[in-house]
């Protein structure tokens, strides 16, 4: 979505924003389409033109206009009544809580495996051909991985996204894999056909995906899916230095330890969403 700029002030007497006391109505669309958004409350679930101007204290001519784009990009919808909430916000709304209620059930056993192992774990979802990291525990010892919570890598170059991409039905991992794959080191594989056959070795594995410095040089990481309702919600890992063959990660014992981490969140998942 382009952000559009918007200089032309809101009278005085009409800004009823928490800004007021310091001179400052909003001037940003991101700012007046967040006025907008707050003034739908329980109480009120429909507001008219008239309604929404009062309530954010911007011009009717500035609403108007900024309700015919979020119409259009599904943040509002229009009703006989005047406007309500549209399907993005219930969408995002329903993604950010299930989010939420992955690191609030994995982040504790996350950072309990993290901790008996050394090495620093990961929790991650699939978010069309990246990965986005929702949680991170340990990297004591000297351990440095350079990824955060909120950050992304591809998923075809991560223990935590090739564990994803092997539970989807090929075609559809196809259509994840779409579009040229960039080789991050020199062992990420990139060949399609070749990545196809990595996620049928995944899938024999029982789901135990190993990235040996695919991401990161000198990084190694062994991840399992957690399922859901049959369906995998995010994948767990651990990760830590590979600097030589000697020092490489013991896949057996790590996907063991994680494998019992990922029961043990779908069994506390599970009751939340019944059938």
């Amino acid at each position: 979505m382009t952000v559009e700029i918007v200089t032309e002030p809101a009278p005085e007497n009409l800004w009823t924003g928490s800004d007021r006391a310091a001179g400052a109505p909003p001037t940003s669309m991101i700012e007046r389409m967040t006025l907008i958004l707050d003034a739908f409350d329980a109480a009120t679930p429909t507001l008219t033109l008239l309604g929404l101007a009062e309530r954010t204290g911007l011009p009717r001519s500035t609403v108007h206009r900024i309700l015919d784009q979020m119409i259009r990009l599904r943040w509002l919808a229009h009703t006989p009544g005047g406007y309500r909430l549209g399907l993005r916000v219930l969408e995002l709304g329903g993604l950010a809580a299930e989010q939420n209620e992955l690191r609030e059930v994995v982040g504790p056993l996350l950072y309990e495996l993290s901790q008996r192992t050394g090495l620093v774990g990961h929790l991650a979802v699939l978010d069309g051909r990246e990965v986005l990291f929702l949680d991170r525990s340990g990297g004591r010892g000297g351990v440095v991985i350079p990824t955060r919570v909120g950050g992304r890598l591809p998923a075809y170059s991560t223990a935590v996204g090739k564990a994803l991409l092997a539970t989807l039905e090929p075609g559809i991992a196809e259509a994840a894999l779409r579009g040229n794959a960039v080789a991050r080191t020199a062992r990420t594989i990139v060949d399609r056909a070749e990545l196809h056959r990595e996620l049928a070795r995944i899938r024999n594995r029982q789901g135990v995906a190993v990235d040996t410095e695919e991401s990161l040089p000198g990084v190694g990481c062994v991840a399992v899916p957690i399922r859901g309702r049959g369906v995998a919600v995010a994948a767990i890992s651990l990760s830590g230095t590979v600097k030589a063959e000697r020092s490489a990660l013991d896949t057996a014992r790590l996907a063991r330890a994680l494998a019992e981490v990922a029961k043990e969140a779908s069994r506390t998942l599970a009751p939340r969403h019944p059938h």
